[in-house]
């Protein structure tokens, strides 16, 4: 036993030993690869374009906003290309160095397209590393968080699927010194995402060439499809409003003479609409076109209105048939005696000839106007029964009327016929309309045609927007 002791020791000394000689060559590998090395200039300059492979691990999604258009992802990003410069060993040997080693070397510069914010994370120490192999091939692997625009179409919100990309680029570097593409396993840790309001339906990989005015330059693209879970907007929205549809149309049970039970119920179902559709909208974007859930709450709005219009209706009708006297009926009128042929006291030919009398008195009046009258009637007289004594082509009509006068009268004539007709018709019109000796038929009817209404538009409404 004491025999073993030195031994282990002088093992003990012997691998210190060998892992001091390690790394003091790991060191001076490291110093001699760096030597003459210029970080300004990419792999293969002034030759072949240098190739980038990439590959992502998704840690999670954090959150996607409608309002921002946008969501935010956290990842691991790696990217791998080989360095002639930097191979120190034919073997299958691995350094792996820390972050700061990037500044020391080159590395692409990438960047994501759709970025709107992005940070790197820095706890216990900056999540970066360098993995070096001896043929000269880096691993670059970094971890962050970063919020990227997604433009959303909300026309079918919210029973609609969204897709939401990550773009990646070189930005100064085109295709003929820089190439990205994807590596065989692109994309991992897709399947154990999990969102609050959404489910990854699944991605794709696509590499595309993007013009622009500095060159052209390779492009990478990761496209989620995310279907958005509707059970939060049915307890939240569409339940609600269910249900004060179905409220409303609790004032057709309730007696008509009954205003302040019917007119509360109706004002308290449209004001707690009012405030369901305000309380969506707070949470949208300010768009311009109409979203599917507008539609629901608009045509829930409509019901709940209609509803306290009918009551108004039905008021009006009650009032205005209450108010209406019913009308007296008159006696009917006994015709009067007929007046004697003869009055008594005068003589036939005095009583036949009144004009003859009144002629005399106008011709012996004192009164010269009276007595020029008579003269007049006398000569008009005279000439009426000369024209009727002459042949008719020499007899003369003096009351004529103007061409003008006579159009005028027919146009009066024709405005009067237009108006009897249209009162005719409207008297029609009238007289085919039910008259309502009842008001609670409108209740009644309301009871069924509301409810089967709003029945068939739910129908359309989910057959449409959820198939």
């Amino acid at each position: 036993m004491w025999l073993m002791l030195p031994v282990s020791i002088l093992l003990a000394f012997f691998a210190c030993d060998g892992h001091a000689a390690r790394n003091n060559d790991v060191k001076q590998t490291i110093a001699e690869l760096l030597t003459d090395y210029d970080i300004r200039l990419r792999p293969n300059f002034g030759g072949e374009p240098c190739y980038i492979g990439m590959d992502i691990t998704i840690a999670s999604f954090d959150s996607i906003s409608e309002v921002n258009m946008d969501y935010t992802i956290t990842m691991y990003l790696n990217q791998q290309w080989t360095d002639d410069r930097l191979s120190f060993s034919s073997d299958d040997e691995v350094i792996t160095l820390p972050g700061e080693f990037a500044e020391m070397i080159w590395v692409p510069d990438t960047f994501f397209a759709n970025d709107k914010n992005s940070y790197l994370h820095d706890v216990t120490e900056k999540n970066k590393m360098i993995r070096l192999r001896g043929d000269g091939t880096i691993t670059y692997g970094m971890r962050f968080t970063t919020t990227l625009a997604c433009m959303m179409d909300l026309h079918y919100f919210p029973l609609d699927m969204q897709k939401c990309s990550v773009e990646i680029l070189s930005y100064g570097y085109t295709l003929a010194d820089l190439v990205m593409y994807w590596q065989d396993i692109a994309v991992v840790g897709v399947e154990q995402a999990e969102l609050p309001q959404f489910t990854i339906v699944g991605y794709n990989t696509t590499s595309s060439v993007e013009e622009l005015a500095t060159g052209r330059y390779g492009r990478l693209t990761i496209t989620f499809e995310l279907s958005r879970n509707i059970g939060y907007f049915i307890f939240q929205t569409y339940l609600p409003s269910i249900i004060i549809v179905n409220l409303s149309w609790v004032s057709f049970w309730i007696n008509h003479e009954a205003p302040a039970a019917r007119v509360t119920l109706g004002i308290t179902t449209v004001l707690t609409m009012t405030t369901i559709s305000t309380g969506v909208r707070a949470s949208l974007p300010s768009i311009s076109y109409l979203k599917a859930i507008d539609i629901y709450l608009v045509m829930c709005f409509v019901f709940v209105f209609a509803a306290l219009l009918e009551y108004a209706a039905v008021n009006f009708l009650f009032w205005s048939q209450k108010t209406k006297k019913p009308k007296k009926v008159k006696p009917a009128k006994q015709p009067k005696p007929a007046p004697p042929l003869h009055p008594p006291g005068k003589m036939d030919g005095v009583a036949n000839q009144p004009d003859e009398i009144i002629e005399l008195q106008d011709a012996t009046s004192p009164i010269p106007s009276i007595r020029h009258r008579h003269n007049s009637k006398l000569s008009s007289r005279e000439s009426n029964s000369q024209d009727l004594k002459s042949p008719p082509s020499f007899r003369t009509n003096r009351n004529y009327m103007s061409s003008r006068s006579l159009s005028s009268t027919n146009k009066q004539l024709s405005r009067k016929k237009l108006i009897a007709s249209i009162r005719k018709e409207a008297a029609k019109a009238k007289a085919s309309i039910p008259k309502l000796t009842d008001v609670t038929v409108i209740d009644h009817y309301s009871r069924v045609i509301f409810p089967v209404a709003f029945m068939i538009f739910n129908i359309g409404y989910w057959g449409f927007y959820y198939a």
